[in-house]
């Protein structure tokens, strides 16, 4: 899809997506939108910064609304439950744009890029340091998916779940991957292909900013602890960075940076999800209703 873009106009003719977005987006609210018209399709944005999905009318009645109108749902929310409520009474597909447990397109659309930079995923090795957060926990399931090994470093008390690095350790050992979650960040870092990290406090945090700065201040990736990886590692951020925090503004905006690859490939990632997902047989199903 993403070498042959032409070959896909139409693809999606007839189909009518919603986005419903509770936090501000660039990448991923352009990068569905342009996906869906270069696609054929369309797209609908409702904005719910103001006002969480579920807070005027119960999940299930948005559900069942929205099943009869659209082809599919994409949502970025806070509560992770919001996800899978839709999930689960609507009978259409529901596609997870970022909530507080997961962020799954941006991980697909990053192993993508390792692919391209590195051939077999299989022997990768990712390091992630900083927030144990939705984004490490989707890097530690989809690395652990192909057969890479990740591994995490995070200050004590801001480790990803227990729940999800058991899932990860699980999937690892049927692919051949490896996962392991570390408190040192140069433990971490030594020998990886490439270095990840994202910002300290993920929105919804703003106010706990000031005290995560001084712990994670050992975790900035700057050109000393960058240098303990690999001489040809990689940069990796899913973006927005905050230049002098998370990341040195000397190592993101290198030549080893590859953080506008990654922002470019959630696009030709998020159209293949669209495609696998609504082309073909996934349709509607049929509405749950007892009369003809």
């Amino acid at each position: 899809m993403k070498a042959r873009p032409a070959d896909y106009r139409g693809t999606l003719a007839g189909k009518q997506i919603v986005l419903f977005f509770e936090k501000p987006s660039l990448r991923t609210r352009l990068t569905f939108e342009a996906g869906i018209n270069s696609l054929g399709g369309v797209s609908f944005f409702v904005d719910q910064t103001q006002s969480r999905l579920g807070a005027r009318e119960s999940l299930s009645d948005v559900a069942h609304n929205l099943e009869r109108w659209v082809d599919g749902v994409v949502l970025r929310t806070f509560a992770h439950e919001t996800v899978t409520t839709m999930a689960t009474h609507a009978s259409i597909p529901v596609i997870n744009a970022l909530s507080e447990l997961e962020h799954p397109c941006q991980a697909l659309a990053d192993m993508l890029t390792l692919q391209e930079h590195f051939g077999d995923l299989r022997n990768v090795r990712l390091a992630y340091v900083g927030d144990g957060n939705n984004v490490a926990h989707s890097l530690m399931l989809a690395a652990a998916s192909l057969g890479a090994t990740i591994s995490v470093g995070t200050p004590k008390g801001y480790e990803p779940s227990e729940a999800v690095l058991s899932a990860a350790q699980e999937l690892a050992a049927a692919s051949g991957g490896a996962v392991q979650v570390v408190n040192d960040p140069i433990e971490a870092v030594a020998g990886a292909d490439a270095v990840y990290t994202d910002v300290w406090a993920s929105m919804g945090q703003e106010d706990e900013a000031a005290e995560r700065r001084e712990i994670f201040l050992p975790f900035q990736v700057d050109p000393k602890l960058f240098s303990y990886a690999a001489n040809h590692a990689l940069f990796m951020h899913c973006l927005p960075a905050h230049r002098g925090d998370e990341v040195a503004a000397a190592v993101i905006d290198s030549p080893r940076s590859v953080v506008f690859d990654q922002a470019e490939n959630r696009l030709h990632v998020q159209k293949a999800i669209m495609v696998l997902l609504l082309e073909g047989g996934v349709h509607r199903f049929p509405p749950r209703s007892s009369y003809a």
